[in-house]
């Protein structure tokens, strides 16, 4: 029987180890990766229970599944919560977005100045 438990431990402190390692940065919670990796190395019963505790970002679909997901499948993408429909994922830079922006708002005025002339010309012509 300690034969079974230790080979569940070993299994459980791979599975944590490439959990862990797979994971981006901003799915870890309270330590760094290599904190958590460390943790799991060391103590490897009390590191595995805690890093499935505590440690990993469980998203919110894999929450009704009791917190697993199934293997190769991707997580959800993240969701507005005021409107719970999914956020766009844009990987432009904040810089990027901004020069967008002002490319649009300066297209969108010269836009209502050409409909300001027009209308003035189109008046001047009637009159």
């Amino acid at each position: 029987m300690p034969f079974v438990f230790t080979i569940l431990t070993l299994a459980a402190l791979v599975y944590a180890l490439v959990d862990i390692i797979m994971r981006d940065e901003s799915e870890v919670k309270h330590l760094p990766k290599f904190g958590w990796i460390l943790l799991v190395v060391l103590l490897p019963l009390v590191g595995t229970i805690l890093w499935f505790a505590l440690g990993r970002e469980y998203s919110s679909r894999a929450a009704g599944l009791g917190g697993f997901t199934p293997a190769g499948r991707a997580p959800a993408p993240p969701t507005d919560p005021q409107a719970g429909t999914p956020r766009s994922t844009d990987a432009r830079t904040t810089e990027e977005q901004l020069a967008d922006l002002d490319r649009e708002i300066e297209y969108f005025e010269k836009r209502a100045e050409l409909e300001r002339r027009r209308r003035e010309l189109e008046g001047g012509a009637e009159g």
